[in-house]
């Protein structure tokens, strides 16, 4: 299963397996449209192509080399479309790009046309170094289908990549496909992740990379059977080195007889997916991540632009806020019986926050903007973590860096104002009456 989702993943975000597959499914249409004969009087007969061999040839020729110079023209446009992403926003929005499912389907129409075209010549009236009359008239009209296709996917990605690279665009992407990994992660275990004891055994890493996916209830029943704990020793979207600890195993007590490393070492490294980047399917903090580089990016001197970083942090609060109302911590696999559990370490609530506040904070602390968006951002979090005492604490928390960090780098006291009202009217939400 894993290594299924690993391939799933990896034709999801390559520009060749797709068209690759379309093309020979395009050879096999042509050459059974190759077989098909339009006699004269039949329903068909309309449809198919009424020249000469050698137009027909001509015809081929024509399409396979105009498809040729569009490929062409469409790489460049997305090489452009990738570099300007990569420089302006962030390099890790590369990936976005490159899993567009539109660019897949239209790098897919082109090499369908020219590779149906190109077939074509093959077979379309030459017969031993001669030509003749009888030919596949259907394939041929096939080909002037597929063209007419091509010039509309053409004007399609025209549109489409003015679209894709907005920033507006871009965001929301991020936005949805980072909220699809929230909603969709289990629940979580609040309680603080246990320490591996002294007698815990380490498991080795077989594969240097981005630890992308764990599925600690693949092995439980090992862990049963033996009578173990196994622990992670990575978060999902940490970085591994091949023989460093991958993982601890260990049982209830120092007198239980030792577990064998070599017997789990598979088995541990079979239920990870460990991969040369950061990936979203189990990782929502390599999603916020693409939005704080693009605050970050936005806020360095050669970009200077406050408000995409507000708006990257617009869409921070929705990703926030769906967070504040989530259980956040460990995946615990626990046996039925027994004290066997797998245990994956997770990020808390207060982990997220601080990363994203910290980052974007620093950057921006001499722009009032930034940091009454940050405020807001807060406000917005503390009405969907409820009750919850110890979320409430980390927020205003931040809060009080942010007002720090701008009394201290923005200079007129009058750009400081809006700051201290937003951060007054936090701390009156939790404190009634209180000031800063």
């Amino acid at each position: 299963m894993i290594r299924g989702r690993t391939l799933r993943d990896y034709a999801a975000g390559s520009l060749w397996v797709w068209p690759t597959f379309w093309a020979l499914v395009a050879l096999g249409a042509g050459a059974g449209l190759s077989q098909v004969t339009a006699t004269p009087g039949s329903p068909l007969a309309a449809f198919a192509f009424q020249g000469t061999a050698e137009e027909a040839r001509n015809l081929l020729t024509t399409v396979a080399s105009t498809v040729v110079t569009v490929i062409a023209l469409v790489l460049g446009l997305t090489v452009v479309a990738l570099q300007l992403s990569s420089t302006q926003f962030s390099p890790r929005l590369l990936r976005n790009f490159l899993r567009d499912p539109a660019t897949q389907r239209v790098l897919s129409v082109f090499m369908s046309t020219f590779t149906y075209s190109a077939a074509g010549l093959y077979t379309v009236g030459v017969v031993a170094n001669g030509q003749v009359e009888d030919f596949p008239r259907l394939a041929v009209s096939g080909s002037i289908v597929l063209l007419f296709v091509t010039l509309g996917m053409v004007v399609y990605f025209a549109d489409h990549l003015a679209h894709s690279i907005q920033i507006d665009a871009i965001t929301e992407v991020v936005q949805t496909s980072t909220l699809s990994v929230v909603r969709s992660k289990p629940g979580r275990v609040e309680q603080p992740t246990p320490t591996a004891p002294d007698w815990a055994v380490a498991v080795a890493s077989t594969r240097s990379g981005y630890l992308g996916a764990a599925y600690p209830r693949k092995i439980i029943s090992m862990a049963a059977r033996y009578d173990v704990c196994v622990l992670m020793n990575r978060m999902v979207g940490q970085h591994i080195v091949a023989g460093t600890t991958l993982a601890w195993v260990w049982r209830p007590t120092a007198s239980d007889p030792t577990p064998d490393a070599a017997v789990f070492t598979r088995s541990v490294n079979d239920v990870v997916r460990i991969g040369f980047e950061r990936t979203l399917e189990q990782d929502a903090a390599f999603g916020i991540r693409q939005l704080v580089d693009m605050a970050c990016k936005a806020l360095s001197p050669a970009v200077n632009d406050p408000y995409t970083a507000v708006q990257a942090i617009d869409h921070l609060s929705v990703i926030f806020c769906a967070l504040a109302r989530r259980p956040l911590g460990d995946d615990v696999a626990t046996a039925p019986s027994g004290s066997a559990r797998v245990i994956v370490p997770g990020r808390r609530f207060g982990d997220y926050l601080s990363t994203m506040c910290g980052l974007i904070r620093r950057y921006g602390s001499t722009e009032p903007t930034v940091a009454v968006g940050l405020l807001r951002l807060l406000n917005d979090c503390l009405t969907s973590v409820g009750d919850d005492r110890a979320r409430t604490e980390v927020i205003m928390a931040q809060a009080a860096l942010i007002l720090e960090d701008a009394q201290r780098a923005i200079p007129q006291p009058a750009d400081v104002e809006s700051v201290r009202r937003w951060a007054t009217a936090l701390l009156q939400r939790v404190v009634p009456g209180a000031a800063v």
